[in-house]
């Protein structure tokens, strides 16, 4: 191709997607499909990247900076502490030490 048929071909869509009097639904599908088409591509790369980048085991932004941990090991104890006592209260509620008497009946 030479530059006199590459202007050429220029001017012949520039006057297709030019907004006249007459209406054109052919160009507006046209422009619609091709911006869609556009912004597909634009989404199926980026997610093929972010998928890559992830899979490599490197993350996506800023990395997150490793602090102190948000609890300590007595806090932690006590929980432990807390959970054993009700799990010893329900034993005795099942063993039939603590007995339950219905005010119903």
């Amino acid at each position: 191709m030479t530059n006199m048929s590459i202007s050429a071909l220029g001017a012949k869509l520039k006057s297709r997607f030019r907004y006249g009097q007459r209406i054109d639904p052919s160009r507006d599908w046209l422009v619609l499909l091709s911006v869609s088409g556009i912004i597909l591509a634009v989404i199926v790369v980026w997610n093929v990247w972010a998928f890559d980048t992830v899979s490599k085991g490197d993350s996506i932004g800023a990395p997150v900076e490793t602090g102190a941990p948000l609890f300590n090991q007595a806090s932690l104890n006590e929980l432990n502490a807390m959970f054993s006592a009700r799990a010893s209260e329900e034993q005795k509620y099942q063993s039939g030490a603590y007995t339950f008497t219905d005010p119903s009946h």
